[in-house]
């Protein structure tokens, strides 16, 4: 009786504690995912071979492509893309451009492809070029006209972005 008594009070307390330790791990388990922000520069991206599928996409809709040369940590970056999928900003771009985020990392991914295109990044990110859609450059910045978008009003950055159409 004491054997069976003994094995029914073991049996009660594993069966208590089973119970409390899922109840301690059940919020967890039912807890939503974290939310990730979504990444404004792909990190992991072939920018050469999205070029190229930018150009073949400009030459369908008949657009030119603003190739954006920035990094996921740097502000103005971030801000300069806000700033180009809402408003006025948004209208314009998506009317002419086919846009490319090309990411440059910590100065260390895709220089030669902004060396290539023309676009210096020695006087700070974002910096941008305007390809015709045959691959031609139209024109760049090189002269960190964009380095402080978070501080630039929609009418500064339009005015930089409407600079690049016309070959000066």
């Amino acid at each position: 009786m004491k054997k069976t008594a003994f094995a029914l009070g073991l049996l009660s307390s594993l069966m208590f504690a089973s119970a409390a330790h899922a109840q301690a791990v059940a919020p967890a388990a039912t807890a939503p995912a974290p939310t990730v922000a979504k990444l404004v520069y792909n990190e992991l991206a072939d920018a050469r071979a999205e070029l190229n599928q930018a150009l073949a996409a400009a030459q369908a809709q008949r657009k030119n492509v603003l190739v954006v040369f920035g990094a996921n940590w740097c502000g103005d970056c971030l801000a300069l893309d806000r700033k180009m999928s809402a408003g006025s900003l948004s209208e314009h771009v998506g009317k002419r451009l086919v846009v490319l985020k090309v990411n440059v990392g910590r100065f260390d991914r895709n220089v030669d492809l902004a060396a290539q295109i023309g676009v210096s990044l020695k006087k700070g990110i974002p910096a941008v070029a305007v390809l015709a859609n045959d691959g031609s450059v139209i024109k760049a910045t090189n002269g960190g006209e964009l380095a402080d978008a978070r501080n630039m009003g929609d009418e500064a950055v339009l005015k930089v972005l409407e600079g690049l159409h016309s070959k000066t």
